[in-house]
């Protein structure tokens, strides 16, 4: 897996061993294309940040910064290291993406918030598309024109939504990615 374009476009990342399902480069390329230069000079929250390479992807590309939001000490370690392999800044925080989104403060907003949650359900027995999906804090910490982009299965149908107005579904092999945006925002530009 590597950095796809920007200022370490070509740069390998390293990817941990273990609990994690790296976004394909074609799909990371398709993502990217379809945000276009939203990208330039945003705010981003990458939550299951894995390996970081949604978020490393978007810095590369101009983002004006990054929070990587990962449960598991490997990846966060991981994270750290291909941010100093890219010569890249962003802050990394080792905490489970609930718990992250429960306690922010909102008193920073996100312009973009990539999510690739696990496939397997939660402990709880919940699917992890739901539990964001319905998640009341993730709304409030986005900026009023913000994008969720999301990935999930393509098998997994989408519950009922309502916090989230689908602006765009595509599936690449194994991958479906959703763009969203939050029904408050939705209101907001229809002012």
């Amino acid at each position: 897996m590597r950095v796809i374009a920007g200022s370490a476009g070509g740069i390998r990342l390293v990817v941990p061993k273990r609990g994690v399902r790296p976004t394909m480069d074609r799909v990371k390329a398709a993502i990217f294309s379809s945000l276009g230069d939203a990208v330039v000079e945003a705010r981003i929250l990458d939550l299951f940040a894995g390996s970081g390479a949604l978020g490393i992807e978007a810095l590369s590309r101009g983002a004006s910064s990054v929070v990587f939001v990962e449960q598991d000490g490997q990846s966060a370690e991981i994270i750290e290291r291909n941010l100093a392999k890219t010569k890249l800044k962003g802050r990394v925080r080792q905490q489970d993406a609930f718990d992250f989104l429960r306690h922010a403060s909102g008193s920073e907003l996100f312009d973009i918030v990539f999510a690739d949650p696990p496939y397997e359900k939660t402990e709880d027995g919940e699917r992890f598309t739901e539990k964001l999906l319905a998640n009341e804090e993730l709304p409030q910490l986005m900026d009023a024109d913000g994008i969720f982009v999301l990935e999930k299965r393509p098998a997994e149908a989408l519950p009922q939504m309502k916090q989230w107005h689908l602006v765009r579904q595509k599936t690449y092999g194994a991958t479906e990615v959703l763009f969203l945006s939050g029904v408050r925002n939705q209101k907001i530009r229809n002012r």
